[in-house]
């Protein structure tokens, strides 16, 4: 099982810009960003009628099964999924080893659109995850005080 994302706010707003803009470029109903642990970290477009924490789990579980379909074939995973329906549809891609970028979509556009879109949407979020680690790795920063400073302490103790 892989280790507990940790998420700062501002990669957060940013994460959360990224799928916006992607509902928008690829004229998508939804997008979700979900960690392989089955957490939603992000979700943009029509989500009001979709389980979130339902999709979430059940993208985490097709991925893993799709993985160990990939290691029965030799394949170490299938970074992509497309999966269509009679009205909707699904592709997900793997970002960055870590996370699933999920677009539903319909015919109101294509699935060509939709890889392009979701190629540089997924270029951009593995900069993030990227950046992320590295800030996660940064000496002091698996501590809870990490961010508080002498000025912080002083001021809490002070009349």
């Amino acid at each position: 099982m892989a280790a507990q994302l940790v998420m700062y706010e501002e990669e957060f707003h940013r994460i959360n810009a990224v799928c916006d803009r992607l509902t928008k470029d690829a004229n998508a109903k939804v997008v979700f960003l979900v960690d392989k642990n089955g957490q939603l970290i992000a979700a943009a477009g029509q989500t009001h009628n979709i389980d979130t924490t339902s999709l979430a789990s059940l993208t985490a579980g097709n991925v893993a099964a799709m993985g160990g379909l990939a290691k029965l074939i030799g394949e170490n995973e299938f970074p992509n999924q497309f999966h269509e329906g009679a009205k909707d549809s699904l592709y997900m891609t793997l970002v960055g080893g870590r996370v699933v970028l999920v677009v539903i979509f319909d015919n109101r556009t294509s699935l060509g659109l939709v890889r392009l879109r979701i190629k540089k949407a997924s270029d951009e979020l593995e900069k993030i995850f990227v950046a992320l680690n590295a800030r996660q790795s940064a000496p002091g920063a698996g501590s809870p005080f990490a961010e508080i400073s002498d000025a912080d302490i002083d001021n809490l103790f002070s009349e």
